[in-house]
């Protein structure tokens, strides 16, 4: 099963992703889409059903692997490794890109936004989500209270899963607008109490049990137990979705989240 739909955070990533695609799609389907870092393919079945055509890409060799073996039923899904800084793709080649939680792990998210308006055709729309420099204190309170933005003291909490830097909104916002991509629609994901529940025990289990722990590693993770997801959603995901539901009553009003995600749109 896929077993990382159970963490709410990961879950409420998924959910936003599956509610845009319905709420934005054109007439018929994207012709192209793109989902820009795939890692495992946990997505891609699901984005496939909306556009005719969707290449999936990641620049880890081992997640493009395991994905396209994950997926080897879906007939309008290819993969290919890239890097998201220096796409090989011809500009205006997409009309749908999805990037999930990838900008935090470039080292230049300003260029890989860059790289996103060129590829995206005009009129095209891109759903990208990423970890919040403003999260809630109960996520991290080592780095929120005693660390410098930015400069964290721990690499757990909101700077775990290989996260060496947040994204600061108002920065996206700027890349954004440089590049010609309007913003439709912002929101926040997962607020105080989903925070509350994953805080740092989550990072610790993804180092212990992830192919690839940090989302940059080229191993396939061998020589320690890891985990790959399969394509079967946990019936339990029922719980989750309850507690996504009442985290969102709480302290869906609050500007702090622990992670944004944006819907752009490129001009022509």
């Amino acid at each position: 099963m896929n077993y990382k739909l159970l963490f709410p955070t990961y879950r409420n990533r998924y959910r936003f992703v599956q509610k845009q695609l319905k709420q934005w799609q054109p007439n018929g389907k994207w012709e192209n889409g793109l989902n820009l870092g795939a890692g495992e393919g946990d997505y891609d079945g699901m984005i496939a059903t909306h556009c005719t055509a969707l290449l999936a890409c990641d620049i880890n060799t081992a997640d493009v692997k395991f994905a396209s073996l994950l997926n080897a039923d879906v007939p309008n899904l290819k993969y290919r490794v890239e890097d998201a800084l220096s796409l090989s793709f011809a500009n205006n080649s997409f009309d749908l890109l999805v990037s999930v939680d990838v900008l935090e792990h470039v080292g230049q998210p300003e260029r890989m936004i860059a790289e996103v308006g060129r590829v995206l055709r005009p009129g095209g729309l891109a759903f990208i989500t990423f970890p919040n420099l403003n999260f809630p204190f109960t996520y991290d309170p080592i780095n929120r209270f005693l660390a410098k933005p930015g400069k964290p003291l721990v690499y757990q909490g909101a700077y775990a899963f290989g996260h060496e830097y947040l994204v600061d909104p108002l920065a996206f916002r700027q890349w954004a607008e440089h590049n010609k991509l309007e913003v439709m629609h912002e929101t926040g994901l997962s607020g105080y109490l989903i925070a509350l529940l994953e805080m740092y025990w989550t990072g610790i289990i993804q180092r212990w049990f992830k192919a690839n722990a940090t989302n940059l590693d080229q191993a396939d993770g061998s020589g320690r137990v890891t985990l790959r997801p399969s394509k079967r959603e946990p019936w339990l995901c029922l719980f989750t979705d309850a507690l996504i539901t009442l985290d969102s009553w709480l302290s869906g009003w609050a500007k702090h989240s622990v992670g944004r995600g944006f819907i752009l749109r490129k001009r022509a």
